[in-house]
């Protein structure tokens, strides 16, 4: 066991033989740390969290604060933390709101710096959660899903296995499995990419792109389009989009429709370079002005 001098370990704290514990760090009472665990500089582990194997815990990490909530709760909820998750600079856990529940942390997650998973959160297994994310209470993500920096997700919202969500989206309803999340909680497509990575059978891949186009360019509704699905022969993919969707108490993120002015401005090459909105962009070439 390598402690730095200057860092304090409570005395009721289980740590492993072989644990690294950096300068200025603080480890609560009721804390338990696996094996082969790194904790850098200036982090701190309140009490009841525990941490599993091979955890990498860089400069100024929190896990397990009290929940950041106006209302009273519990001091004695818990944050569990599973084997081989990185938590990179400054990132903040908070432990559940509730006694005798907790916060769960699965294994081999990413959590990149400055993202924050509030209080009763459930993040699955192989989570990517990039910089400035912000989680809030009881949301769920799920495994080998992916986030992108600067995202805000609501509370008890879910991510399904396979999603990503691109930069600056602001989610506010359930984003279903497999599915690519924009802006205003607007579903674009499929996450092909994050399928063939995650080894998902060309059968299933296409049939999950049968289910995209019920649910999101068929016109029908929601309970229309899932009637459909059940009615055909679908593999277990299919089956667990069903059944979250079933499952969703806020509602699914909906279709991303976009105006042709907001194609120009987003697409147009043109508009890129000068800077300039899409209508004046209109209105200069009604009036037979050249842009070069």
């Amino acid at each position: 066991m390598a402690i730095h001098p200057t860092a304090i370990v409570g005395k009721r704290a289980k740590l492993s033989k072989d644990v690294e514990i950096g300068p200025y760090v603080i480890i609560e009472d009721d804390v338990e740390i696996g094996q082969r665990v790194k904790v850098s500089s200036h982090a701190h582990i309140l009490e009841h969290t525990s941490i599993g194997n091979d955890c990498q815990i860089h400069m100024g990490v929190i896990l397990g604060h009290l929940p950041q909530i106006r209302q009273a709760s519990s001091t004695e909820g818990r944050l569990i933390v599973g084997k081989r998750n990185i938590f990179r600079e400054y990132t903040t856990v908070h432990r559940s709101s509730q006694k005798g529940k907790a916060t769960l942390i699965g294994n081999d997650n990413y959590f990149m710096g400055f993202s924050h998973i509030a209080h009763d959160c459930t993040i699955g297994n192989y989570v990517t959660i990039c910089n400035g994310t912000l989680v809030a209470g009881h949301a769920s993500i799920e495994d080998h899903a992916f986030v992108s920096g600067n995202v805000t997700i609501h509370q008890f919202c879910r991510i399904g296995k396979f999603a990503m969500i691109g930069g600056l989206a602001r989610i506010a309803k359930d984003v279903p499995p497999y599915m690519i999340a924009k802006g205003d909680s607007s579903v674009w497509a499929i996450n092909s990419l994050g399928l063939k990575r995650g080894s998902i059978s060309l059968q299933a891949r296409s049939e999950i792109k049968r289910a995209f186009k019920l649910l999101y360019k068929s016109g029908l509704n929601v309970k229309q389009a899932l009637q459909q699905l059940k009615n055909e022969a679908g593999s277990s993919e299919v089956e667990y989009l069903i059944n979250f969707i079933l499952r969703s108490q806020r509602g699914i993120c909906a279709q991303k429709r976009t105006s042709w002015l907001q194609k120009i401005r987003l697409n147009s090459p043109i508009t890129r370079i000068i800077r300039m909105p899409a209508y004046r962009l209109f209105l200069h070439s009604r009036k037979g002005y050249y842009l070069f």
